[in-house]
């Protein structure tokens, strides 16, 4: 019947087999397997390419049932493709083709080789199948990505054929645009996984070459580009633009080649643009720079930013509208990579933006947006600086809020506004009042087409609770929780449900008892968000999350956390959603009841770090669940498996072994990036044992800790980075100070001893400083834990000897500070180093650690006092004595003054 119909009713029948493969394996369906085997290799054309449809549509739907036959199939695939006079067929197979690659490589599939072989053949019938019909050829051009993704081993042999391939069909202005991008966007794809390749085959000229005529190529007679156009919305989402595509290639190669090689070949082309006459020309060199600002701002910085910040300045200046607003774009981009060094030119820059801003027709959003978006990130870095503008600044933003119509403009204006706060702070409060008025009445409304004006609003209420300071906004903060409870009561929107959480962890730094009787509502909405599934698909048995409904998640981890800190009841925040009153007043909790919801809370954050497969959620889920046990401390351990449960996610964290550390990222995240989010996990996770180490009895904890310890341990090796070495010593340290206020606690630091002291006494003669430190403080903690223990034992003369070395050596006044503390905390512990103290006092740089040092008793400090005859310590360090004394508990307060007195 297939082989007999019309083409719509073949791809409906196809469909449903595919539907049914999906719960009938091919083995167990002999007749599909046969059809399959007689169409594809029928010697009539019509029967192939309805055999290539089936067989497309089954693998799609459920490819590995198919795994015995793969090698089969890619022989079948090297005949299809010399198949050229059939284009549907191709189409067909490449599809398939595409949808089996993802399995190449694993034990059981087929060989790298025979997919290697097929890719002459590949690049052939692609060009063939573009003179037949070009967006079946854009679709099956995926395969290239998917080959690349999957194994890049297959196409690193034909590195040099699929680049010019792809440059032809990017090049060809007969081509439709959605094609030039994918053949554009596939060369950005290889630079980023293969850049080495590139540049060793010497393909980085020839890609230049090619990509350059696109980048500054005019559009057609009495047309403009479309980031150019009057009623362009401003948002930069054009997929299908061939001259974005070529800038993102050069924004590629800055991201990940060497700024000495990329240069070399790339300076003469864009300087030959920007000293052109044509406007599209000077556009394109405007536009290379920018998109190198990220990924060379080290090089720019150092060895041209005076000379390309002079050549955009003029460009400002510029007749043409397209050249100054592709000047603005790359201002904009330098003064977000190009800081702290591009503040210091604010005195030209500044009035030029101004200026800019007071003749702006905001009919063309477009261009207003790249305006803005230059001045947001000027702004952002000045600081103080930003005075002498503010009141310029501040007209024009409220001019545009008050006597525009046009959303976009006010959206715009209201994020302006947030980077002003940030700089001025304090120096906004003469505006605050017009500002407020407005941003509320954005907040009153629930239209639809309101709703990008109001996530802005919150974001921008936000920066102002964070910067305008507490008496200011304080007046105004229950009002502003009112607003935010409003909106995600009546509008179902994930950004905007994550500018309220936002807003109420800034409400919470200022005002944090207006939140306690909205705790219940507040927690509620972001505990769901993070158990939804909303925005969640599966395909070919990958999940993906929509960003939205992600950066939702990670942003209500981060706000519980902050409003548990800041309003100082985590019992509250936990508990408000079991426990609630009629008047809409949280209740004091029981403790049965922070038991309770304990059990439900912890073992969802325990559950999350292991099977979640974004690695940015789980960070937040770690943080936060740090944050209870900070607070809650024994009372999270109250249940007899749950020591055991979060040191054993900790463990699995440690090793890599959840599902975020195993799914190797998402698509758009590079080995780089997902391995500095696989270290910031381990971080966050490491961060949890000196928490646990001080919520429960030290010998309770003492066996999971000895699991644990040699994984922390391992990164202190002289192999590893310096931010591992700093992490795995610093951990260590922390460990130990959160031991000296447990029971048994020095006990257990006693028996660790002898595993520490090596790995501590390795660190503090590291070359890098942070280590030393860490390592100093870890030793001083080691000594305060074990006490006498640790003088009574054989390591008490290396440790003294360590100390009296650095002493003598260091440089660093940091280290030499925390030397002081870790001989403080001997003193503490009743050994005496006084004399070796002395001469390093006072404290220069750690300032922190005047704690430790104003913590000896009284006579400790009248014995440390009396040994300084060269000058009196309190009166010479008045601001920082007084500092360090107010901070200190009433009776070390007490203990202090009266050595003073003696002394």
């Amino acid at each position: 019947v297939l082989l007999l119909c019309r083409h719509t009713v073949r791809h409906s029948l196809s469909q449903l087999c595919a539907v049914m493969v999906k719960h009938e394996t091919p083995d167990r369906w002999p007749a599909l397997l046969e059809l399959l085997n007689e169409s594809t290799k029928s010697s009539n054309a019509q029967d192939r390419q309805v055999g290539l449809l089936l067989l497309n549509k089954v693998m799609e739907s459920n490819p590995e049932p198919f795994k015995p036959h793969y090698n089969q199939l890619l022989q079948l695939f090297s005949s299809v493709l010399q198949d050229h006079s059939n284009p549907s067929a191709l189409y067909y197979c490449i599809l398939t083709l595409t949808s089996i690659t993802a399995y190449t490589g694993t034990e059981e599939m087929v060989s790298i080789a025979q997919m290697r072989s097929l890719v002459p053949s590949l690049i052939v019938a692609l060009k063939h199948l573009i003179k037949a019909d070009q967006d079946q050829a854009s679709e099956a051009m995926e395969v290239l990505n998917e080959l690349m993704e999957s194994e890049v081993s297959i196409i690193v042999p034909h590195v040099a054929d699929i680049v010019h391939f792809c440059l032809e069909v990017g090049s060809d202005t007969s081509l439709s645009d959605s094609l030039r991008v994918k053949g554009l966007s596939c060369i950005a794809f290889l630079i980023k996984l293969k850049s080495k390749t590139v540049l060793k085959q010497k393909l980085l000229n020839p890609i230049l070459q090619t990509i350059f005529p696109v980048l500054t190529a005019s559009p057609p007679p009495g047309e403009q580009d479309p980031e150019d156009e009057e009623d362009d919305s401003g948002d930069g989402t054009d997929d299908e633009n061939p001259k974005h595509t070529a800038a993102q290639i050069i924004d590629t190669m800055a991201l990940h080649m060497p700024p000495e090689k990329l240069f070399h070949h790339l300076l003469p082309l864009t300087q030959a643009c920007l000293t052109s006459e044509n406007p599209y020309q000077k556009k394109g060199g405007l536009m290379c720079l920018a998109v190198l600002a990220e990924g060379c701002a080290d090089h720019i910085r150092t060895k041209m930013l005076s000379s390309v910040l002079q050549t955009v300045c003029q460009s400002l200046s510029d007749s043409n509208q397209v050249v100054r607003s592709a000047a603005l774009f790359a201002l904009g981009q330098f003064s977000e990579y190009l800081q702290p060094e591009v503040s210091k030119y604010c005195a030209e820059l500044m009035p030029l933006l101004l200026g800019y801003l007071s003749s702006l027709n905001d009919t063309k959003v477009g261009h207003v947006t790249k305006a803005f978006y230059a001045l947001e990130n000027f702004m952002e870095n000045l600081g103080a600086d930003i005075e002498p503008y503010l009141p310029t600044l501040m007209d024009t933003m409220l001019s545009a809020l008050n006597n525009t119509d046009n959303l976009k403009i006010k959206e715009l204006a209201v994020s302006a506004i947030g980077a002003i706060a940030n700089a001025a702070k304090e120096l906004l409060v003469p505006y605050f009042p017009p500002v407020i008025e407005s941003l509320k009445g954005f907040l009153t409304t629930t239209t639809e087409e309101m709703r990008s004006l109001q996530t802005q609003s919150l974001d921008t209420l936000s920066v102002l609770a964070r910067t305008i300071g507490k008496d200011v906004f304080s007046p105004l903060a229950a009002e502003c929780v009112g607003l935010g409870l409003n909106l995600t009561d009546t509008i179902d929107d994930p950004d905007l449900r994550r500018c309220t959480y936002s807003l109420y962890s800034a409400v919470s730094t200022v005002s944090p008892d207006c939140l306690i009787p909205h705790l219940t509502p507040i927690t509620t909405i972001m505990l769901l968000a993070l158990k939804s599934n909303e925005g969640i698909t599966v395909k070919h048995d990958r999940f993906s999350v929509e960003n939205a409904y992600i950066d939702e998640k990670e942003d209500a981890c981060d706000a519980l956390g902050e409003i548990a800190f800041n309003t100082g009841y985590y019992r509250y925040l936990l508990l408000s959603p079991l426990l609630h009153d009629p008047s809409n007043q949280c209740c004091w909790v029981s403790f049965p009841a922070l038991l309770k919801l304990l059990d439900v809370v912890l073992p969802c954050f325990l559950e999350t770090v292991r099977k979640e497969t974004e690695r940015q959620v789980v960070m937040g889920v770690l943080e936060t669940m740090n944050g209870v046990i900070k607070s809650c401390k024994g009372e999270a351990f109250q249940n007899p498996t749950r020591l055991k449960d979060v040191s054993h996610v900790i463990r699995d964290v440690l090793k890599k072994k959840t599902v975020c550390q195993d799914a190797g990222g998402d698509e758009a995240d590079d080995e780089e990036q997902q391995a500095e989010y696989d270290a910031m996990l381990q971080e966050f996770a490491g961060e949890g044992i000196p928490l646990v180490a001080s919520s429960v009895p030290a010998d309770s904890f003492a066996p999971f800790l000895n699991d644990l310890l040699p994984l922390i341990m391992a990164k202190a090796k002289s192999s590893c980075p310096v931010s591992d070495r700093s992490f795995s010593v610093g951990t260590i340290g922390e460990i130990l100070q959160a031991l000296v206020s447990v029971p048994g606690g020095r006990g257990v630091a006693g028996r660790l001893s002898n595993r520490l002291l090596p790995v501590l006494v390795a660190g503090v003669r590291d070359s890098d400083a942070e280590v030393r430190n860490n390592s100093v403080f870890g030793l001083g903690c080691l000594a305060e834990a074990a006490g006498p223990i640790i003088q009574r034992s054989r390591d008490y003369p290396t440790m003294l000897s360590v100390f009296s070395n650095m002493l003598s050596k260091e440089s660093d006044l940091r280290v030499i500070d925390n030397l002081c503390a870790a001989l403080c905390r001997m003193i503490l512990s009743n050994v005496d180093v006084v004399p070796a103290l002395v001469g390093h006092l006072p404290l220069k740089e750690d300032l922190e650690e005047n704690k430790t040092v104003f913590s000896l008793t009284s006579d400790q400090t009248v014995l440390l006092l009396k040994a300084l005859p060269c000058y009196k310590f309190a009166q010479n360090n008045g601001a920082d004595f007084q500092a360090a004394v107010t901070s200190l508990p009433a009776e070390q307060q007490a203990h202090l003054s009266a050595a003073v007195a003696a002394s």
